[in-house]
This record gives C-alpha cells, sequence and structure tokens, in this order.
C-alpha cells in the first residue's frame, strides 16, 4: 500500500494552482488511503491487524465514514472494540495502581489512527519529493512560485523538510524565501478580507448592496491558513 499512496506524481499537485499544493497533496493522499481501508484492503489480515491496534482519528473516522460503506466499517470497529477491551480492561476493575495503569492504556489507544500514520510516512516522502524537484529542476521552481497560496502549518512543513536534509543546505535559504513570500503573501490577503468583513458590520457599511468583495468567507479560509483544514 506505501508504494501506492507515494506514487502521486508531485505535478498532479502542483500543476492545478488551486490553494494550498501541500493541503491538496495532503487530501489526496488521505482519500486514497480512505479509500483503500474501505475496500478489499479491509479483510486483509496484516491491514486488520493494524487497524484492530491504531483505530482511527474523529478526522478520518468522519473521512471514511463518508466512503459510504458503513458495513466496511462496523466490521473495523467490531474487531477494534474487541481489542480495546482486551489490551485496557481485561480482567476486574481494581481502583488503585491498576486503573491508573488502566487509564494510561486508554489514552495511548485514544491518541493513535492508522490513517494518520499512513498519511504522516508518506508526506515525509512527498514533501522530500518537493525539495529534490526545486533543487534540481528550473521548471519545478517556476511552478512552485507561481502557487496562489500556502497555509502556515505547510510552509514550516517545507522549510523544517529543507532544512533537515531535503536539499544542499546552500540553497535552503532562497527556497525558504520563496516559500515564506508565498504565506505571506496569503496572509496579507487574508488579513484584508477579514478586517473588510468585519467592516461590513458597520452600521455605515450595511446598506443593501454593500459590496462584501471576498470577504463573505474570509473567516473560514483564514482558519484553513492557519490550521491546513478548512473548518
Amino acid at each position: 500500500m506505501r508504494e501506492d499512496i507515494t506514487s502521486i506524481p508531485v505535478s498532479e499537485v502542483f500543476e492545478p494552482k488551486d490553494g494550498c499544493p501541500i493541503c491538496r497533496m495532503r487530501d489526496l493522499l488521505e482519500k486514497r488511503v480512505a479509500e483503500y481501508i474501505t475496500g478489499a484492503a479491509m479483510m486483509e489480515p496484516d491491514i486488520r491487524i493494524e487497524t484492530n491496534r491504531l483505530g482511527f482519528c474523529i478526522d478520518h473516522y468522519r473521512l471514511i465514514l463518508k466512503q459510504r460503506n458503513r458495513l466496511g466499517v462496523a466490521l473495523m470497529l467490531e474487531s477494534h472494540l474487541a481489542e480495546l477491551e482486551q489490551q485496557v480492561f481485561k480482567g476486574k476493575p481494581i481502583v488503585g495502581k491498576s486503573s491508573r495503569k488502566q487509564a494510561k492504556s486508554a489514552e495511548e489507544r485514544h491518541a493513535t489512527c492508522f490513517l494518520c500514520q499512513q498519511v504522516d510516512w508518506a508526506m515525509v516522502r512527498m514533501l522530500a519529493t518537493v525539495c529534490r524537484l526545486w533543487e534540481n529542476e528550473e521548471d519545478f521552481r517556476k511552478l512552485f512560485a507561481e502557487q496562489p497560496q500556502l497555509c502556515l502549518p505547510h510552509f514550516t512543513a517545507l522549510v523544517s523538510a529543507a532544512e533537515g536534509g531535503g536539499m544542499n543546505k546552500k540553497l535552503v535559504p532562497d527556497f525558504a524565501k520563496v516559500a515564506a513570500e508565498l504565506s505571506r503573501r496569503t496572509l496579507n490577503e487574508l488579513h484584508g478580507d477579514v478586517a473588510h468583513f468585519c467592516k461590513m458590520f458597520d452600521y455605515r457599511s450595511s446598506s443593501e448592496g454593500a459590496d462584501w468583495g471576498n470577504s463573505r468567507d474570509a473567516v473560514e479560509r483564514s482558519v484553513q491558513y492557519l490550521t491546513g483544514r478548512m473548518p
């Protein structure tokens, strides 16, 4: 499966020039893993062992439920809940040290997600590919610089990947400068749109036919910029 989900051509992500390219990359990876896990792979023993052990976070439960295979999700839940019962609550409940151990075990299980693990694994490699392309291909540098947006978390992720050995250290400052310009431009545009949104609630701007410009969804777009997720 890992070879499959990391085979997304980077050009497929960057060529649309619509929003943050790294958000698109993550969304595409999540979609592919969700489709995979709710399809035939659901019954593969090695995959089932991992989903039993890790479960899913709330965002990814929502995503796999959208795949319209409620029976498949129910089958995964059935075996995951059975494993939780064995691993966390096996034996009679005892107050004191045993209950604290149970609570710690439950907390550890609550913090895991099969889909997060797969996507995070793939994202590390995809970001490394972005760095290599920027380092070696002039056409990709141009394509990267032409992106309309770069959200704050993925600006950080790209620069960290470059600084972590993803490209020649001499080129990192130039790469970081271009990435920062994309993210700063997005920030400036959003700041203006949010300010205009707030202004529209002033009584002097509330007349019928008032020009909202691009501000109507400025709150949602700002949250997406700050978190990498549309609320």
